[in-house]
């Protein structure tokens, strides 16, 4: 057999397997009817104790609270909750697809908050896509929660939607598919160019998509010390240089874009992907989900020991066995089934872990870079290697230290309200992930989250 027959083979087997997910997801989510729940945090063991944890007693830590409201996090939930706030507006790689339908998305997202953070968080899903609508609604559901997380909402108006409520909320706003994108996709790249024996000062990167999650890569990358001139960012109608009039007269609107416009592409090159890949280093993407976004041709212009990151959700804009057909040294995506997941479930479970235990005011940049430096010096302590260069989600280790060194950043930057030290952190959110953890095993092995019944046996009732 020859050998290009026998790629075509392998592919197909891959395909099947890269579409199996979605598969599975259809029939157990109806199996189970969603994925989270709440659980008490308080003993009941007879009713006797309902006067304490209601009323009558309940109106003794209200009355506390009312004279002075800080005491909130010491009397409720309050200190170890997020809410997760969407309109639906920009799910995944799906688009415009509504709350009702991004509701699965956010589900997903509080199981992880909670599983791999031991933070309890819960789906806010808004029926409206006004952005003074959203701001004014999450100032006022803020008194329940401990933070923010903006999830999926669509640019230009998300931008605006963060500066706002950072201005004007009293607690911390994190929108992850920024800030928390951002993140990880920087500490991927501190390993890739490493094995690939390049400098991050140095490298050519191109920007495949300039929506929310690609336009913080280039605040976040760029503040760390990739060079803006030697970079390219590429929309949906062509790559961002100076002549763009169409942004300039949106400017007020699409200011991040226009000044990408400004400080990017030294060379000023115009057309498409195909023209802004030739001799680039990395491809970091984030844009139509679909596998020929990125074509195999371009990948084979990019310099020698290129690196890829396509990254759109569920599909990458090619998949990673082309890529490397077409010579890219490393490929990362945002699927967990693939190696190398460039994902933001690898960052928000540990900085939020962080920044709720020190009753952080906001998540600054520099908080984001110690958690890009704990992602990438972990794997690196393990061995990186063109298939390995950040930690998977099941080396659970990985939060509390994350949480314990955003913790300390906060501290040092005067934005804690509970000054803990490094040990005390680590420590503290270390009990919380394992005992969030055992939570969950504990209710599978009692049954009351029943095990996944028979695969041929579910499929009957699916």
């Amino acid at each position: 057999m020859s050998q290009e027959p026998l790629r075509q083979i392998n592919s197909e087997q891959l395909l099947v397997a890269a579409r199996q997910p979605a598969v599975d997801a259809m029939r157990l989510h109806k199996l189970y009817h969603g994925k989270i729940q709440t659980a008490l945090r308080c003993p009941i063991s007879n009713l006797n104790e309902l006067a304490i944890w209601y009323t009558p007693g309940v109106a003794a830590p209200c009355k506390a609270i009312a004279a002075n409201p800080q005491m909130v996090y010491d009397y409720t939930h309050k200190w170890n909750t997020v809410a997760i706030v969407s309109d639906g507006s920009r799910v995944l790689g799906l688009g415009n697809i509504g709350a009702k339908a991004g509701l699965p998305v956010m589900e997903g997202k509080a199981m992880l908050y909670k599983y791999l953070g031991g933070v309890d968080a819960w789906p806010i899903m808004l029926d409206s896509k006004d952005p003074d609508k959203i701001v004014e609604t999450v100032l006022n559901i803020q008194p329940g929660f401990g933070g923010i997380n903006l999830e999926d909402i669509a640019q230009p108006k998300c931008f605006r939607i963060l500066e706002l409520l950072r201005q004007r909320a009293e607690i911390p706003t994190w929108h992850d598919d920024q800030q928390g994108t951002a993140t990880v996709v920087l500490a991927g790249l501190i390993n890739a160019v490493k094995i690939v024996g390049k400098k991050l000062s140095e490298v050519r990167i191109v920007f495949v998509g300039c929506g929310a999650a690609n336009v913080a890569c280039t605040r976040l990358l760029f503040a760390f010390g990739v060079t803006p001139q030697l970079c390219i960012v590429v929309d949906s109608k062509g790559i961002l240089n100076k002549n763009r009039t169409d942004i300039k007269e949106r400017r007020d609107e699409f200011v991040d874009k226009w000044k990408l416009c400004q400080i990017t592409n030294i060379e000023q090159r115009c057309g498409g992907i195909a023209s802004a890949m030739q001799n680039a280093d990395v491809a970091i993407a984030f844009s139509k989900p679909e596998p020929d976004t990125i074509q195999f041709e371009w990948v084979k212009t990019m310099a020698p020991d290129a690196i890829v990151f396509a990254c759109a959700n569920p599909t990458p804009e090619i998949w990673p066995w082309s890529a490397k057909q077409a010579g890219a040294a490393i490929v990362a995506t945002g699927r967990s089934d693939f190696p190398n997941q460039v994902n933001n479930s690898l960052v928000f479970p540990g900085i939020f872990r962080g920044t709720l235990d020190v009753r952080a005011q906001t998540i600054t940049d520099e908080m984001c870079w110690v958690a890009a430096n704990v992602l990438a010096d972990l794997a690196a302590q393990r061995g990186i290697n063109p298939e390995y260069i950040l930690p998977t989600m099941d080396q659970w280790e990985v939060f509390p230290q994350m949480a314990a060194a955003v913790a300390v950043k906060a501290v040092s930057q005067g934005l804690a309200q509970i000054p803990l030290t490094y040990e005390q952190e680590y420590q503290q959110a270390l009990e919380i992930i394992h005992n969030s953890r055992e939570m969950t095993k504990l209710l599978v092995e009692a049954g009351l989250v029943p095990k996944e019944p028979n695969v041929e046996e579910s499929k009957k009732n699916f």
